[in-house]
């Protein structure tokens, strides 16, 4: 059974790792190789998508932003212990494949914004996309749209049937 859980754990495991992988990469390239922390925009495919540089320090679009540090590690702790209680759900409930891929999104996004909390005391935003007429004045991350998903992708799918990796070896 715990070889089954394992394998079970499998998607959840390589899409956490893909998203925490590329939020970080995307991440590196705009803020410090192309020094969008010091240029503070750069237009893209203006105005549909431009990078905006914005230090975080609270939730999406700034939600209790706080510059006192007790918040910033209070939103590690929080962001963690959510990380650990969906792993811990999608472990102990048998959960479609697509459920376990949306818990893996959720989860690389969060520990993703963490890692930029422990790094840089906020999280580094960038991607701004509007349309013509009506600018966005909020940025975002690829660990954001991944958070996003993924919450919606477990309200969609998780509990929606038994688990749908199979054993090998013929039982089950």
């Amino acid at each position: 059974m715990a070889q089954g859980k394992s394998r079970s754990m499998r998607a959840v495991i390589w899409a956490a790792a893909a998203v925490f992988g590329l939020d970080q990469l995307s991440k590196y390239l705009v803020v410090h190789v192309m020094q969008l922390d010091r240029k503070l925009q750069i237009d893209v495919l203006p105005p549909w998508l431009q990078f905006r540089m914005a230090w975080n320090q609270g939730i999406n679009f700034g939600l209790f932003s706080n510059s006192a540090d007790v918040m910033r590690w209070v939103l590690i702790a929080l962001a963690l212990a959510i990380s650990a209680w969906v792993w811990i759900w999608m472990r102990r409930e048998p959960q479609p494949v697509r459920a376990r891929l949306a818990a893996g999104l959720l989860i690389g996004g969060a520990l993703g914004n963490v890692l930029d909390r422990v790094l840089y005391g906020a999280v580094a935003d960038f991607l701004n996309m509007s349309v013509p007429g009506i600018a966005n004045p909020f940025s975002f991350n690829v660990a954001d749209i991944a958070i996003f998903a993924g919450a919606i992708g477990l309200v969609l799918f998780a509990g929606q049937g038994k688990d749908t990796a199979k054993p090998r070896g013929g039982r089950g």
